[in-house]
């Protein structure tokens, strides 16, 4: 058989309904300067699905900084691989700057979130190892533990007494193996807004031997009294043994970076095979963020203004009898019920009577007969943008609840 065979008779749980959602519901094109207000097939559209927190993706120095580097370097230089080629004073002092923020003794920079997750995991972890993560980790770890030769242990999400469960097994199993144990989780998970419990999962060190990797996207430059992540917010900062954060949120860039000990730092340099076998990160994104990190320092009113926004947002919802979950953090769920036509009818009725854009989260990413409105409220958003938005949602679900989204195939736009 033809291996591309299969591929053509099914696309996938979300491809099979390409031929109906693509350019609109999936791979939407939104145009214009980056902010709460964008253009989306010739209309403005006040935009909810940006990870643009603090609003840094148009600030005026970090624009002139990204366009500076570009004319003085081009997007060529450092040519090569980190380790062979591709080193610079530049690299070394963002991650220099970094680790003061985050409180660690190193850094080291990634090129991209998602890869270099999973490659730090590959790294950390031998076949006698043995990895416990939070049941709703990210897609980065999931596809890491794939790339894992030993055993990994789930606990249910945010359970600790399930964690320690889990714990229990991997002890046993560990000591069998000769190996030890990493446990993973998030700071804030993306999808439900909720922070991990890391103050409660770091206590358990004095019960259990492993080290604990936090997945702080979502929370580096939003959580914490400097924005340093969810473990300065929770108190345990010192706590965590790899923070690993990323630069394409809050940043509003891409790339990213893994702090902790120092000679930790230098074996994953040494050793993450998605580094080592990759070309070093441009120079105008390392010194756009020099930029970014030095501005996210220097003006906690960033941070202050999108947790104002937060608070204006998330509470508008409540207050309307919306279920926004649990979330503590800036990622605000809107939950509904509603199979994926009727929820594709209600983003359409959004984008294009209300003029609001943002994403729907469907079947199979969560259950069948659910929908969730995935929004990000940033520093950028205005009072107004709140105000039209908490009146489009309460007339749209009303209509919703009335049965006027029931329609028998996704709408073809």
């Amino acid at each position: 058989m033809d291996i591309f065979e299969k591929l053509l008779k099914h696309m996938g749980p979300i491809g099979e309904h390409s031929d109906r959602a693509h350019g609109y519901f999936s791979f939407p094109k939104l145009e214009g300067e980056i902010g709460p207000r964008m253009n989306f097939r010739g209309k403005e559209k006040i935009v909810w699905s940006l990870n643009n927190y603090l609003g840094l993706a148009n600030h005026p120095e970090v624009r002139a900084t990204d366009a500076q580097a570009a004319a003085e370097y081009g997007m060529a230089s450092p040519m090569g691989a980190r380790m062979m080629t591709g080193n610079t004073n530049y690299h070394e002092q963002l991650e220099r700057e970094l680790s003061d923020y985050m409180g660690k003794e190193d850094t080291t920079l990634v090129n991209y979130g998602y890869q270099g997750f999973m490659s730090a995991v590959d790294a950390i972890c031998n076949r006698r190892d043995v990895i416990v993560y939070d049941a709703e980790a990210h897609a980065c770890l999931i596809d890491g533990l794939r790339l894992h030769q030993g055993h990994s242990y789930v606990f249910k999400h945010n359970d600790i007494q399930d964690l320690e469960k889990q714990l229990t097994r991997a002890t046993k199993l560990a000591q069998t193996s000769g190996g030890g144990i990493l446990v993973i989780t998030e700071g804030v998970f993306g999808m439900a807004g909720d922070q991990g419990k890391l103050k409660e999962i770091a206590a358990l060190k004095d019960k259990y031997e492993f080290r604990l990797v936090v997945d702080d996207a979502h929370g580096f430059g939003t959580m914490g009294k400097t924005g340093a992540g969810t473990g300065e917010e929770q108190g345990v900062q010192d706590k965590i043994d790899l923070l690993f954060n990323t630069f394409a949120k809050s940043g509003a860039s891409i790339g990213g970076f893994i702090s902790g000990e120092r000679q930790i730092i230098n074996y994953l340099r040494y050793n993450m095979r998605s580094q080592i076998f990759a070309k070093s990160l441009p120079m105008p994104i390392v010194i756009g963020h020099l930029k970014r990190v030095q501005l996210m320092r220097k003006h906690p009113e960033f941070k202050e203004k999108l947790w104002s926004n937060v608070r204006k947002l998330q509470q508008g919802l409540r207050d309307s009898g919306f279920d926004i979950g649990h979330t503590n953090s800036p990622v605000t769920p809107i939950y509904l019920q509603g199979d994926i036509p009727e929820a594709t009818a209600m983003c359409l009725d959004l984008r294009e009577n209300y003029n609001i854009f943002c994403s729907i989260i469907v079947y199979p990413v969560i259950p069948k007969g659910q929908i969730i409105y995935r929004i990000i409220p940033t520093a950028s958003h205005s009072d107004e943008d709140i105000e039209l938005t908490l009146k489009a949602f309460s007339e749209t679900k009303a209509k919703l609840d009335a049965k006027a989204y029931a329609v028998a195939e996704i709408p073809m736009v």
